[in-house]
C-alpha cells in the first residue's frame, strides 16, 4: 500500500461532529413531531441519526407521564422500548431526560454542579448538562422549587424518558 492509498488519521474531534450540528438535530426532532413519527433515521456519509420518541413530552426538559401502547395495539419494532408512566411522588416535580446521553451535574469536572439537593431552583435555571454526538445541551427546570433528589451520578449515561431530578414546587 503507497501512502496515496493511506486515509489521513482522524484529529480528536471526529468527522461526525463537524457535519451535524444543535440546529439541524432541531429540525429533524421538529420533523418527527410534525409527521408524527415514532422513530426517524438517516444516514448521509457515513454519518448515522437515529431518533425516537415514545410520546409528546410536556416541556423540551420534562416528561411527566409516558403513554404506552394501547392495549389493542403492539409494540413497536424499532428497538426502542415503549417508555413506562413516571409517577412523581405526591407534590414533587420530575425533570426527566429529553434525550439519550452523558449526564453532567457540572460545566466541567472542577466546577460546582449548577445545583444540588436542599437547593432552590428557578423557572429557566440550568439543572445539568447532557452531552449528546459532542453537543452540550443544557436542561433547565421548568418550574420554581427545591431539588429534593438528583437521581444520577455524574458522568453516567442517561436514556430518553429516565429521572434526573424531582423538585418540590414552590406555593
Amino acid at each position: 500500500m503507497t501512502d496515496k492509498n493511506k486515509q489521513p488519521a482522524l484529529p480528536e474531534e471526529s468527522l461526525m461532529a463537524k457535519n451535524i450540528d444543535y440546529d439541524e438535530v432541531r429540525k429533524l426532532i421538529a420533523l418527527l413531531e410534525e409527521k408524527n413519527l415514532s422513530v426517524f433515521e438517516l444516514e448521509v456519509e457515513g454519518l448515522k441519526v437515529k431518533i425516537g420518541r415514545c410520546a409528546p413530552p410536556s416541556s423540551p426538559a420534562t416528561f411527566v407521564q409516558g403513554q404506552g401502547p394501547s392495549p389493542q395495539s403492539e409494540p413497536e419494532r424499532s428497538g426502542i422500548a415503549p417508555l413506562a408512566a413516571v409517577e412523581p411522588p405526591t407534590g414533587q416535580h420530575l425533570i426527566l431526560s429529553p434525550m439519550v446521553g452523558t449526564f453532567y451535574r457540572a460545566p466541567d469536572p472542577t466546577a460546582h454542579p449548577f445545583t444540588d439537593i436542599g437547593e432552590t431552583v428557578k423557572r429557566g435555571q440550568t439543572l445539568c448538562i447532557i452531552e449528546a454526538m459532542k453537543l452540550m445541551n443544557e436542561i433547565e427546570a421548568d418550574v420554581d422549587g427545591t431539588v429534593v433528589e438528583v437521581f444520577v451520578d455524574n458522568a453516567k449515561p442517561v436514556e430518553f424518558g429516565q429521572k434526573l431530578f424531582a423538585i418540590a414546587p414552590l406555593i
